[in-house]
């Protein structure tokens, strides 16, 4: 399910900071927060395999429970920051040794005030009953994500393994690239093995291209084998496969076989003994399937060859013989996707008519040079040899761009790239999900991303040996590794500055949460809140003509303005009393921001690019603010 974890990961420090020490604490309270930080944990470990599953795999049941979960931890964060900021005595620290020292101190004098008790007590008492009406139906979705896990879809990755080569453009070339990095030393056919790891984002063509050159020059190796590794790997399966791949007849009744790994890995070992070998291991995702793999090829001096195919760059490092065995996939050039396009709609290379000139320019950039977003969307324009009118065009292009339309060709594609959103971890998931906040090619700073991160809660540690920002750091650099996001500039050190989303992903990741309701997009289309209701928790305001209900805003915990018109006319930003992130940046007239010292829950202002020159004496109230936004 695309559902970000809610608050419960910052939340369970905040609970177990509160029961730290000797304070004296109600014993119905204690027991209170005790109960819920057991109940929490356990609620958490159970959405962490809820998130794993496709939405259209989960009972509807699984689905709105999670929703609840998610609702009653940040109505406890809600609670709990309300009493800190009530008691508070200054800002937040990203060291977490340091945090919890100045939360004791606020919580020591908490729990002397008698009705600060009671109105704790209070919250806590209707919040630990929802917390056990949700608790009874743990244990039985626990059950259902069991079952869930059993079942299986059709891999929609399997196209690529049946397209003409003759249909592509553009693929001459490349392949023949790759063929010469397995083949460029001289007299190849006596040297060790050689791998070669291609690796590149979702939908680049890495399963096309490599299966492309094993048909290309399989006949100059003894034997040959192309198989498929999966999120999820089952690896019996998986070396099963390559010895049937290896030789059909000899093992056409392998996977009847009850065999374990070590004696699959042995068969492969003895059969490839004197043998020149060409195998493709195409998808892998980790590390560990790979080591495992490994141990199955003999490195003699044969000249056999592998080759692999991945996401993520560092497994593509673990896969390749040295560094520069790794083949980096890029998204085609604008020649070549027009090319591709032309070729796929009107069946020549050239051929677009003027009058769709225009539509066809917006969509091709709408797909970023991703082959496989041109053939799909190509093949909606042209079904069955019928070019569509230009009104039509217009309508797809339209849709693209908000939440990928429910066509049967791009609902495969969106799986495609879905593989990649459901294999991150947990912590992962709401970062990705987070940057559907920014309009389509904006480039994000990547320090303001990471103290965002933080500010919303997003990066937590018990450790005291490592920062929150540097936790953000090998977050964001996760990102880049596994072709979630883009990099842009890099500096002296060899750091990357920035990033941009790919239209594709940012157009999944805006569905997403939108769906999820972990991020509300005001833009062009988009010009006011759909279901009256919804709690709105992140608002990204991309346009100045909106509809916006500031009644419905209580619960906002993020405020991102992209249009100066905005700030202050349409909205009452002083009235959003638990926000935590207030972005302005490169709203030019925005001159007074007066009203942050009633924000007592913010932690992150951004001001960079706008006209205020000082700020009010009031900021000092803030007690969470970080002293570096």
């Amino acid at each position: 399910m695309e559902i970000a974890m809610g608050a419960i990961g910052p939340l369970l420090p905040k609970l177990g900071e509160l029961l730290m020490g000797k304070l004296t604490m109600e014993k119905q309270v204690r027991k209170g927060i005790e109960s819920l930080v057991t109940e929490l944990k356990l609620m958490h470990a159970v959405l962490s395999k809820v998130s794993k599953v496709p939405a259209d795999q989960l009972e509807e049941g699984v689905k709105i429970w999670a929703g609840n979960v998610k609702e009653l931890s940040y109505q406890m964060e809600d609670i709990v920051d309300a009493f800190m900021v009530r008691v508070g005595d200054g800002g937040e620290s990203t060291n977490p040794k340091n945090r919890v020292k100045k939360i004791l101190k606020k919580v020591k004098r908490l729990f002397k005030n008698g009705k600060d008790l009671h109105r704790i007590s209070d919250a806590l008492e209707e919040v630990v009953l929802q917390a056990k009406q949700l608790a009874k139906l743990r244990q039985r979705y626990e059950q259902e994500m069991r079952d869930t896990s059993a079942n299986t879809s059709v891999d929609p990755r399997m196209m690529a393994l049946y397209t003409d080569v003759t249909d592509l453009v553009g693929i001459e070339e490349t392949r023949d690239k790759l063929i010469n990095m397995l083949t460029e030393d001289d007299d190849w056919s006596k040297h060790p093995l050689k791998t070669i790891s291609i690796v590149g984002f979702g939908g680049l063509g890495k399963t096309t291209l490599a299966k492309a050159a094993y048909d290309k020059i399989k006949v100059q190796f003894d034997c040959g084998a192309f198989v498929s590794v999966s999120q999820n790997p089952e690896m019996k399966k998986v070396l099963k496969d390559i010895l049937y791949g290896l030789d059909k007849v000899k093992y056409e009744n392998i996977h009847n076989a009850a065999r374990d790994e070590k004696y699959l890995i042995d068969d492969i070992i003895e059969f490839l003994n004197d043998k020149r070998y060409l195998i493709v291991i195409d998808d892998i995702w980790n590390e560990k399937a790979w080591e495992l793999l490994k141990c199955a090829f003999s490195k003699k001096s044969l000249g056999s060859r592998l080759i692999t195919t991945t996401r993520n760059v560092s497994v593509s490092e673990a896969c390749c013989s040295s560094e520069g065995d790794i083949y980096r996939m890029e998204s085609l050039s604008d020649d070549v996707s027009r090319t591709l396009f032309c070729k796929r709609v009107f069946s020549q290379e050239e051929g677009c008519p003027q009058e769709l000139l225009q539509v066809s320019n917006e969509i091709l950039k709408k797909c970023g040079g991703i082959p496989l977003a041109i053939i799909t969307i190509a093949s909606l324009l042209a079904n069955k040899g019928h070019i569509k009118a230009k009104d039509e065009w217009y309508a797809l292009l339209s849709s693209i761009g908000h939440g990928l339309t429910e066509d049967r060709s791009l609902e495969q594609m969106k799986k495609i790239l879905l593989f990649s959103y459901y294999d991150l971890p947990s912590y992962l998931k709401p970062c990705l999900l987070y940057l559907s906040i920014f309009p389509e090619d904006y480039e994000i700073r990547r320090d303001r991303l990471i103290w965002r991160w933080i500010s919303e809660g997003f990066i937590y540690s018990e450790k005291q040996d490592i920062s929150l920002y540097e936790i953000g750091d090998s977050y964001f650099n996760e990102l880049v590794n596994r072709s979630m996001i883009q990099p842009m500039g890099i500096d002296g050190e060899e750091k990357v500055l920035a990033c941009r989303v790919h239209d594709m992903v940012l157009d999944l990741v805006c569905s997403l949460s939108v769906e999820e309701n972990f991020v509300t997009i005001l833009d062009d289309t988009r010009r006011k809140i759909p279901n009256s209701e919804i709690k709105v928790r992140r608002l990204s305001i991309q346009n100045t003509k909106i509809d916006v209900d500031t009644t419905r805003m209580e619960h906002m915990r993020s405020l991102t303005v992209f249009t100066s018109d905005v700030v202050g006319k349409v909205l009452d930003i002083s009235s959003f009393q638990v926000l935590r992130v207030l972005d302005l940046e490169g709203c030019r007239d925005v001159s007074d921001v007066g009203y942050v010292g009633n924000l007592l829950h913010l932690r992150y202002l951004g001001l960079r690019g706008t006209r205020v020159k000082d700020l009010p004496m009031e900021i000092g109230k803030l007690q969470f603010c970080l002293p570096w936004t």
